[in-house]
């Protein structure tokens, strides 16, 4: 018969140790207990555990150095630490430190009861050798990628993702899902640019019947489509003041209310944002606030740009072309060149349409230079990537990358991809046709 999971208490308020263990002995698990970090480091170098719950004050030290001595483990034992009530920098120093979760004093039973089940169902190989195979590319930037992934997978911290568009963003959210202990629960991706802001309270938190004409039915939002797992915000720097607002009170409180109901609902749900922008710029323009700031950047992750890694790009259009249907098809060897020498403003997402486009119109199943149709004056010729000479050449890529960003930002809707830009729709197609932008 298996042996029942064992949890190790560390606290030095005997009442608070005595509740916890009184809850957790009713869930048939089964718990040690230590008054303070020397006692917490003896438990945990004598017996294996499945997890330890810590505060982060303690007599003779702080719950930091529980943390250290349970990752140091040949098996490392997840981590959770109890906070005082509305003290968030403990909190983002411990998951930081590589905690698995935090609770805040007082203890809920019920929060503390889904804490431990969730953090008894991480996957232990995950824990050990998560990686994320997904991501191409051999180089020691991408190695990096990989190796952190792996490592925020194993907590539940809020993790924002930073990079330019067609970087990869979305992808290392879903590998972060999938590799976590909320892999089998749902994975919901939002865009946040492109919900119309009437709309956007309806579509996060859902509405009860009767709540405006046409609200015909009671309707979950994102929150209650995510719940137990994983809610992606991608371009979260597009959500307006208003709307940022409710979203921090509902991280604070991890409780949504529908639009017409009059009764909070809980959700447990990890936030995953992403976002090109530079979201500490937006928050001291006073475009985005800094408390949902400091809540969505508890842990960063920063996707680079294809050009930070020209040695992955052959490997990358390999794949690519793999995927999109031209197994049997060649790059020449100047062709390749070519793809290693161009800047890709737009990332993977551009070099896959470079090679969408060229597969079309090579011939004999062979992809030359001359196929991939690229703009001349963007490769990067001479002088240090970044180099603002030819002043031309560098003009077209400012422009070039606004304009793919704005066409991201909108799902490639030119008329609106024009109102982003402030221009006219006219100029628009002018420019595209200039600059050589399918």
């Amino acid at each position: 018969m298996a042996a029942s999971p064992r949890i190790l208490l560390v606290d030095d308020e005997s009442d608070l140790l005595d509740l916890m263990e009184l809850t957790l002995v009713k869930m048939g698990l089964e718990t040690d207990r230590a008054a303070s970090v020397a006692e917490a480091q003896v438990r945990l170098a004598q017996t294996h555990y499945d997890l330890c719950l810590t505060d982060m004050r303690l007599g003779d030290g702080e719950g930091l150095e529980v943390i250290a001595a349970a990752s140091a483990l040949p098996a490392p034992v997840p981590v959770a630490v109890i906070t005082a009530y509305g003290n968030a920098g403990n909190a983002v120093a411990a998951l930081k430190a590589g905690a698995f979760d935090y609770l805040a004093k007082p203890v809920a039973l019920d929060q503390l009861r889904a804490l431990v089940k969730s953090a008894l169902k991480i996957p232990e190989t995950a824990q050990a050798n998560g990686t994320a195979h997904d991501l191409i590319g051999q180089s020691a930037t991408m190695q990096d990628i990989r190796a952190r992934i792996a490592k925020l997978a194993r907590t539940q911290a809020p993790v924002h993702i930073a990079g330019e568009s067609g970087s990869g963003k979305e992808l290392a959210a879903r590998l972060i899902h999938r590799l976590g202990n909320r892999a089998d629960k749902p994975f919901v991706a939002v865009n946040c640019g492109a919900i119309p802001e009437t709309l956007m309270e309806s579509e996060f938190f859902g509405y009860r019947k009767g709540a405006f004409t046409g609200a015909d039915a009671d309707r979950n939002g994102f929150f209650q489509a995510a719940d137990g797992g994983t809610l992606f915000l991608d371009e979260v720097a597009d959500l307006p003041l208003s709307m940022q607002v409710k979203l921090l009170r509902v991280l604070q409180e991890k409780k949504v209310r529908k639009i017409g109901a009059t009764v909070e609902e809980p959700v447990d749900v990890r936030i995953v944002s992403a976002t090109h922008q530079n979201l500490a710029a937006l928050v001291e323009s006073g475009r985005f606030r800094q408390d949902l700031y400091y809540r969505l950047n508890v842990i960063d992750l920063v996707m680079p740009s294809l050009r930070e890694r020209v040695e992955d790009i052959p490997e990358m259009a390999r794949f690519l072309l793999d995927k999109l249907g031209g197994s049997d098809v060649k790059l020449d060897r100047d062709a390749e060149k070519a793809l290693c020498a161009y800047a890709f403003p737009g990332n993977v997402r551009e070099l896959e349409n470079t090679l969408e486009r060229a597969l079309a119109l090579c011939e004999n199943r062979r992809i030359s230079a001359a196929d991939l149709s690229l703009a001349p004056a963007l490769p990067v010729t001479n002088g240090a990537p970044g180099s603002k000479y030819p002043l031309q050449d560098h003009l077209d890529q400012m422009e070039r990358t606004a304009i793919l960003e704005a066409l991201e930002q909108t799902r490639h809707n030119k008329t609106a991809a024009a109102r982003v830009l402030g221009v006219t729709f006219r100029s628009l197609r002018y420019r595209l046709e200039r600059l050589g932008i399918e």
